[in-house]
């Protein structure tokens, strides 16, 4: 049985939804420091405000606002706490995650926070999008198209879709006005692409399995 500050309390679901944003905002961090490459969403966005010749803030705050426009009409329901949490807050956990730690790492300190950074961020996904008060407008993207084919495209594959493609964007753009690639996409890049999807299913049923023995 559930208590107050249980996990299928209002409580507890901010809770989840704090852990979850923060996880986030570490495992960003850590791919910082890994110096393997940005997420997917990132090298999207570094790509294209290269081209455009704006800032990377700048752009990625566009971005985020016309996903967002297009998640009000297609699944409003994605829009809550959470989203708003996770587009102020997890720049500022990563930034202060960088700041925190040395500049310059050897090898196996590298692939460590890779590592670290991809559960992290899975773990953070998994808690946040589980506590259902908000997601951020680009994790709505797998979410909508799960959705949208009633099931028939799982939110894995969605997600490993909508990573692989906004990579290719960002590539595209970048080699359009020849920028430095290393600068966008890495090894990191191409393991939180294929990986972020399933790591984030499996912890969010994991994350119910529990949830449903706390309440019997």
């Amino acid at each position: 049985m559930s208590g107050a500050n249980g996990p299928g309390t209002f409580r507890g679901r901010v809770f989840r939804m704090f852990i979850g944003i923060a996880l986030i905002g570490i495992g960003v961090g850590c791919y910082r420091v890994s110096l393997f490459g940005v997420d997917a969403f990132t090298c999207m966005n570094l790509g294209i405000s290269g081209f455009l010749g704006v800032s990377f803030g700048n752009w990625q705050l566009c971005a985020n606002a016309a996903i967002l426009l297009a998640v009000f009409f297609l699944d409003r329901e994605s829009i809550g706490l959470g989203t708003l949490v996770n587009m102020v807050f997890v720049g500022y956990i990563a930034d202060a995650l960088r700041w925190l730690l040395p500049a310059r790492l050897g090898l196996s300190q590298r692939c460590l926070f890779l590592l670290l950074g991809t559960l992290f961020a899975a773990l953070g996904c998994a808690l946040y999008m589980d506590a259902e008060l908000g997601v951020s407008p680009y994790d709505s993207v797998a979410v909508i198209l799960e959705k949208l084919t009633d099931g028939r495209l799982s939110f894995r594959t969605a997600r490993m879709l909508s990573d692989v493609t906004v990579i290719c964007v960002g590539v595209g753009f970048c080699m359009a006005v020849r920028n430095d690639l290393q600068e966008i996409i890495g090894l990191g890049t191409i393991v939180n692409a294929l990986c972020n999807g399933p790591l984030i299913q499996m912890f969010r049923l994991q994350i119910r399995k529990v949830g449903a023995n706390n309440v019997q």
